[in-house]
């Protein structure tokens, strides 16, 4: 069984204030989150479905509410920012660093095999790497891959057109 639910009775009463006087549905939203489990009794699921939001956007929203009603702004309070590498295994100028000496075997000319560099990345880090953590490694980094011409530098056009030309139009059998 869950614990038992505090209703606190001043933030209910400034949440039906808030209610009437929100100016964004994002304030509304926020002063609804704290006012349907505490006036209705619903569950978090029930308010979120309510609301027309997730499940874990509730407490979110309870808690923005909150801290709209300490500081007495219900302006667009900041919002946290959700992204950024949470999981990286080295920073953007560690990697930098790991790449310096491969990038001057490029810049002389010099094919880049992808998986020496997996290994000393994962030698570096300390646990295997992924082919993919590599490949999106070198793409931060502005590294691409570059693919061969289509056609030979020492070709001669003329010279296969007048093959074309002077070329049988069927084989023949041996």
């Amino acid at each position: 069984m869950g614990r038992p639910r505090r209703v606190d009775v001043k933030l209910v009463r400034q949440a039906r204030k808030a209610v009437v006087q929100a100016t964004s549905v994002e304030a509304l939203r926020a002063a609804q989150a704290v006012l349907l489990p505490a006036t209705t009794g619903a569950t978090l699921s029930a308010t979120a479905a309510l609301l027309g939001v997730g499940r874990a956007t509730v407490p979110r929203l309870q808690a923005r509410f909150r801290q709209w009603r300490a500081t007495k702004t219900a302006a667009r309070a900041p919002r946290r920012n959700w992204g950024g590498r949470r999981n990286a295994l080295l920073s953007v100028e560690d990697e930098a660093a790991f790449l310096a000496p491969w990038l001057e075997q490029a810049r002389a000319g010099g094919v880049l095999v992808v998986s020496p560099l997996r290994a000393a990345l994962a030698q570096r880090v300390g646990r295997p790497v992924k082919a993919s953590v590599l490949y999106r490694l070198l793409a931060r980094h502005g590294w691409r891959k570059v693919a061969p011409d289509t056609r030979h530098p020492k070709s001669d056009p003329q010279a296969q057109e007048a093959w074309k030309k002077n070329s049988r139009k069927r084989w023949q059998t041996c």
